[in-house]
């Protein structure tokens, strides 16, 4: 894959990075997906302890809202966000006319404190499946800390393994620049409020799209630094996924550079109309090809060959 076209595509969200994979094998698969990497958590991360909300009495009642209550806007507390410790959502890529030709799994690792800051940590990991995994094995790992009210990124990590060659990026995020980035790591001067792919994954899921038709964010996939638009076009779709049939609100994702559109490929992400706006579904179309990452209940796994009659 062109080095434009990967970065395009990982600016986006999580997800998108599976379709780049293809048009870089189109431009120029593991029997069962391989485990994740087990990496080593930051030094400077400090899991928070789970406690138990306080039961609720029976005849407790919640306070009225005084009339300044409901003309107050306010943002969504990190209590609020429909973020869960230990979600695992499975999601297989088909590319054209080829089905689940590899597999996504999202994570909520944890919450903790990082650098004096609560933050979630999120996950991603990828791999391709045979018969295009005999062509282009693809084993990646991405960890985001994100601050848990903002989803602003704090430090963003990726572990890629492609076809054999592997890298190991650690980028600590600074909008000053003044920060220094510990020895494992290179500093990424952003701008304030800056989210990584994961984190703003997350921010749109966080995003109340009832009440709100359009978001925008700085993105920093990594290599460069983007502004990502997402728009809401219909709060109601009808999306049907390996994982079920859902009603979806259809989100539209552009990425600008230096204020032009990206011309490399168009982005619809599909949010359920659930509690926790589940992402179900992730249409990519680029310039040689089309790709749908689909929430699945189970990993698909490739068929064991059938044994020969005798």
């Amino acid at each position: 894959m062109g080095r434009k076209i990967m970065i395009s595509v990982g600016a986006l969200v999580a997800l998108a990075f599976v379709a780049g994979a293809f048009y870089w094998l189109r431009a120029r698969g593991s029997q069962q997906p391989l485990p994740d990497a087990v990496s080593p958590e930051p030094s400077e991360f400090h899991e928070a302890l789970v406690a138990s909300p306080p039961p609720i009495a029976r005849n407790e009642k919640t306070a009225p809202a005084t009339k300044n209550d409901k003309n107050k806007k306010t943002a969504p507390s990190a209590a609020e966000l429909p973020l869960k410790t230990g979600e695992v959502l499975n999601y297989t890529a088909n590319v054209s006319k080829l089905d689940n030709v590899a597999t996504l799994t999202l994570k909520v690792a944890g919450k903790g404190n990082f650098l004096g800051k609560s933050v979630w940590h999120l996950q991603a990991a990828a791999h391709t499946l045979k018969p295009l995994r005999i062509v282009f094995e693809l084993d990646d790992q991405f960890d985001s800390y994100s601050d848990s009210g903002t989803l602003a990124s704090l430090q963003y990590e990726m572990r890629l393994n492609e076809r054999g060659q592997k890298v190991e990026l650690v980028q600590r995020m600074t909008s000053s620049g003044r920060e220094p980035a510990p020895p494992d790591a290179t500093a990424a001067r952003v701008l304030p409020g800056t989210r990584d792919p994961l984190g703003f994954m997350q921010f749109l899921r966080t995003t109340d799209w009832s009440s709100t038709r359009e978001v925008r964010s700085p993105v920093y996939d990594g290599h460069k630094l983007y502004d990502v638009r997402a728009k809401l076009v219909s709060a109601a779709a009808a999306v049907g996924v390996p994982a079920g049939d859902f009603r979806a609100s259809k989100i539209e994702i552009h990425v600008f550079e230096n204020g032009a559109e990206s011309k490399d490929g168009s982005f619809t992400l599909y949010l359920a109309n659930d509690a926790v706006r589940t992402p179900v579904l992730l249409e990519a179309i680029m310039p040689v090809l089309s790709a749908r990452v689909e929430l699945v209940k189970d990993l698909p796994q490739t068929p064991e060959p059938k044994p020969k009659a005798d």
